[in-house]
C-alpha cells in the first residue's frame, strides 16, 4: 500500500473520532466554566442517569431518520407508557415483571399504529407522528388526571436510580469500589484483545487495516475514557444499573445496524428507496418494523424515566423528541436518510447531555439553554448540508 493510501486511511480514521474529540473539548470547557463541577463523581453519575432515556430514544430515532423520516411522538410515548406502568403497579397491583411486559407491548402497539399509516397508507411520517404526539399527550393527561402519581416501589426504581453492589476499599485516592476497578481493568483488556483480533482478521482475509499507530491511539483513547469514567464512578456509588442497560442496548443496535441483513436494509431503503425495491427489499415491512422498534424503545425509556423519578407525571418526556433528533443530527445522521451510526447518535446524545448539564451548573436560565440547543441543532444540520453540496460539486 502506498504512502498516499496510508495517509488517506489515517485521515479517514481520525475523522471518525471527531465527535468524541468534540465531546471531550465540551467537557473540558464546562469543567473550567463551572469551576470544576462537571467531572465530580456525583455529577458524572447523574449525567449518565439523566441522559439514559435520551440515549435510548436517539437509537430508536436514528432508525427513523435513516429512512428519511422522523418521529415527533417519542416524548409523548415515553409519558404514556411510563404513566401506564405506574398506574398498573400502584392502582391495579400488577407485579413489576408483568407491568414491564405490558408497557413494552404498549410501546410496540404505538409503533404499529404509526408504522401502519406511514408504511401501508403512505401518510408522511412528519404528519403521522405529529398527530400521534398530540393524541398520546392527551391520553396521558386523561389517564393521570393531570396529576403526579407515586411513589413507585424500590424493586422498580433500582433500574433507573440503583447501582450494582459495591465493595469499598481505602486507597490514597480515597474510598473506591473494588467491583468498579475490576470492571475497568477487564474492559481495558477486552479493548486491547478486540483490536488485536480485528487486525489479525483483516490481515488473514486480506482486508486493509488502519496504521499501527492509529490502532494504538484508538485503543489508548478508549481505555482512558472508560477507565477515567469508572474510576470516578468508583468514588461515588459504583456502576449504575442503567449504565449496564445502556451498554447492552447500544452494543445490540450497533451490531444490528452494522452486521445484520435487516440492519443494512434500513440503510438501503433510506439511501435509495427505488433501488432497494428493485433489489427485492420490502419497503413497507422495513418502514413498519422501524417504527415498531422506535415505539418499543420509547416504552423502555418511559420505564427508566419513572424508575429514576419514582413517579409518573403528565409532563414527562417533554421535549425529549427534540433532544433525540438533535442527538442524531449532531452525531452525523443525514437529513436525506441513509447516513448515520449508532455510535454517532450516542455520542450526540451525550454532547446534548453535557450541554444541558454544563449550562445548568453555570446557572444559565432554562430559556437561554433552549436557545443554545437550537443553535447547536441548526449548526449541525447546516454543516451536513454544506458537506453534501461540497461533495456534489
Amino acid at each position: 500500500m502506498s504512502n498516499i493510501d496510508l495517509k488517506g486511511k489515517a485521515k479517514t480514521g481520525i475523522q471518525q473520532y471527531t465527535l468524541i474529540i468534540a465531546l471531550l473539548v465540551l467537557v473540558v470547557m464546562f469543567e473550567i466554566l463551572s469551576g470544576g463541577k462537571v467531572l465530580k463523581p456525583m455529577n458524572l453519575n447523574n449525567l449518565i442517569m439523566q441522559n439514559s432515556y435520551v440515549v435510548i430514544l436517539a437509537i430508536g430515532m436514528l432508525q427513523c431518520i435513516l429512512l428519511g423520516g422522523i418521529n415527533l411522538a417519542v416524548g409523548s410515548a415515553v409519558a404514556l407508557t411510563g404513566g401506564a406502568g405506574a398506574v398498573m403497579i400502584l392502582f391495579f397491583n400488577f407485579p413489576i415483571w408483568l407491568a414491564v411486559i405490558v408497557v413494552i407491548a404498549l410501546g410496540c402497539l404505538i409503533g404499529c399504529f404509526e408504522g401502519s399509516f406511514i408504511a401501508y397508507i403512505g401518510v408522511p411520517a412528519f404528519i403521522v407522528t405529529l398527530a400521534d404526539m398530540l393524541i398520546l399527550r392527551g391520553l396521558v393527561l386523561v389517564m393521570l388526571k393531570a396529576q403526579t402519581i407515586g411513589p413507585l416501589p424500590e424493586s422498580l426504581t433500582v433500574i433507573g436510580a440503583g447501582h450494582i453492589p459495591t465493595i469499598k476499599i481505602a486507597t490514597q485516592f480515597g474510598s473506591l469500589d473494588l467491583i468498579t476497578i475490576i470492571t475497568a481493568i477487564a474492559v481495558s483488556v477486552f479493548l486491547v484483545a478486540l483490536e488485536i483480533f480485528h487486525r489479525k482478521k483483516n490481515i488473514k482475509t486480506g482486508l486493509p487495516s488502519s496504521p499501527v499507530w492509529l490502532s494504538i491511539f484508538r485503543v489508548l483513547i478508549f481505555m482512558f475514557l472508560v477507565d477515567f469514567l469508572l474510576l470516578k464512578l468508583s468514588q461515588h456509588n459504583g456502576i449504575p444499573v442503567v449504565l449496564i442497560l445502556l451498554v447492552i442496548i447500544s452494543y445490540f443496535y450497533h451490531f444490528f445496524t452494522e452486521k445484520t441483513t435487516a440492519g443494512r436494509m434500513v440503510y438501503a431503503v433510506g439511501g435509495n428507496e427505488n433501488a432497494a425495491k428493485l433489489s427485492g427489499i420490502s419497503i413497507r415491512k422495513v418502514k413498519f418494523f422501524v417504527y415498531v422498534n422506535c415505539g418499543m424503545l420509547s416504552a423502555l425509556a418511559g420505564l427508566i424515566l419513572i424508575a429514576r423519578n419514582a413517579s409518573a407525571t403528565p409532563s414527562a418526556g417533554d421535549s425529549f423528541e427534540l433532544d433525540a433528533i438533535a442527538s442524531c443530527f449532531i452525531g452525523g445522521a443525514s437529513t436525506a436518510g441513509g447516513i448515520g451510526t449508532v455510535v454517532g447518535a450516542i455520542t450526540g446524545a451525550f454532547i446534548m447531555g453535557v450541554l444541558n448539564n454544563g449550562m445548568s451548573l453555570m446557572g444559565m436560565s432554562s430559556y437561554w439553554q433552549r436557545v443554545v440547543k437550537g443553535l447547536v441543532l441548526l449548526g449541525a444540520v447546516t454543516l451536513d448540508l454544506y458537506n453534501k453540496r461540497r461533495v456534489a460539486r
